[in-house]
């Protein structure tokens, strides 16, 4: 098994560098990273099973109460975490996916634990499918974290000849946010490193009129620029898109009329670049992505909201693995 786990392993690490060497912009790529690591774990706890039977008969216990402990303590952590977001950005469906996902942890785990202690057979069924799809679901979600984090440390490009800063809502319908600040700050200091390098950049502001803002997020973000000293002849405006998608599109015809083929940084906040990383590709920009801090409260629930858009984006896929992985527990079902 050892040699067996291994060889796979280093197929998907091969298969992961060749990927990310040819375009990084791949969610393949996250989820070839997380194969070639669970069968590096696989393979482990095989050896040790092997090699100290009682020793792993131990930890066999350690790790069934480790799991649910975390489980139940993550859930406390995004039920807290999705009453403070309320609390201080009020209700959404976006903001509310930390509380919901906290619940439906707990309810999982009350499901199999009345499942094993019932020992029923109607409750049984339903906890094994969920199981089996929570534990899908939470393979691409470590996949996405993993490979997310790592990218976000790739270096920006170096022959950008543009710095695109994409919008996010404004406070009151005209005024930047702590968050869009964030960006537009993180977007002048990739600007300002370009110049230094001997490039001579322009900087984009994306973001259109949403139905509740008295002006577009792109005019609001290059005032804000300008009121701190940035010079407004290097400053575009794109101010027409209302999504990332449409940001990323408009941009890029932008550019193609100002400087065909050129290369560009794109700005957004951490928990959105490897997202935007996957448009940019789809979309046809030639840049990297570059990933502003976000306010530790926000980040579990704007991180779980990047994950669902996603799972959506490949909504057949993930369905398809879904049903087959639903199969086995609805056959022994209605077998009886």
């Amino acid at each position: 098994m050892g040699l067996t786990m291994w060889g796979a392993a280093a197929v998907f690490l091969v298969l992961f560098a060749v990927g990310v060497w040819r375009e990084p912009r791949r969610l393949r790529n996250a989820v070839l990273l997380g194969l070639a690591l669970a069968c590096v774990t696989l393979d482990v706890v095989g050896r040790l099973g092997e090699e100290h039977g009682r020793v792993v008969t131990i930890a066999a216990y350690v790790l069934l109460v480790l799991p649910v402990v975390s489980c139940v303590l993550l859930a406390g952590v995004l039920i807290a975490n999705g009453c403070i977001i309320v609390r201080k950005e009020g209700r959404s469906l976006s903001h509310l996916l930390s509380l919901m996902a906290g619940i439906a942890m707990l309810t999982a785990l009350a499901l199999t634990w009345a499942a094993v202690v019932w020992q029923n057979r109607d409750l049984s069924v339903p906890a094994e499918m969920v199981l089996l799809v929570g534990g899908y679901l939470s393979f691409l979600f470590v996949c996405f974290l993993l490979y997310g984090f790592l990218y976000t440390r790739l270096p920006p490009r170096r022959d950008a000849a543009f710095v695109v800063v994409l919008g996010s809502g404004l406070i009151g319908g005209s005024r930047v946010s702590p968050l869009l600040a964030g960006r537009l700050d993180q977007g002048r200091r990739v600007f300002e490193r370009l110049e230094r390098s001997g490039r001579r950049p322009l900087l984009i502001t994306s973001g259109g009129q949403g139905p509740d803002e008295l002006l577009p997020e792109a005019e609001a973000m290059a005032g804000y620029l300008t009121r701190n000293g940035f010079p407004a002849d290097r400053l575009r405006i794109e101010d027409r898109s209302r999504t990332t998608e449409e940001n990323l599109r408009n941009s890029r015809a932008l550019m193609q009329e100002l400087r065909p083929e050129a290369s560009c940084v794109i700005v957004t906040s951490n928990y959105h670049a490897f997202r935007a990383a996957l448009m940019a590709r789809k979309t046809g920009v030639q840049g990297t992505v570059v990933g502003a801090r976000t306010a530790a409260y926000f980040w579990p629930s704007a991180t779980l909201r990047e994950f669902a858009a996603l799972l959506s984006a490949h909504r057949t896929v993930n369905a398809c693995v879904c049903a087959v992985l639903l199969l086995p527990p609805l056959a022994a079902w209605w077998r009886g």
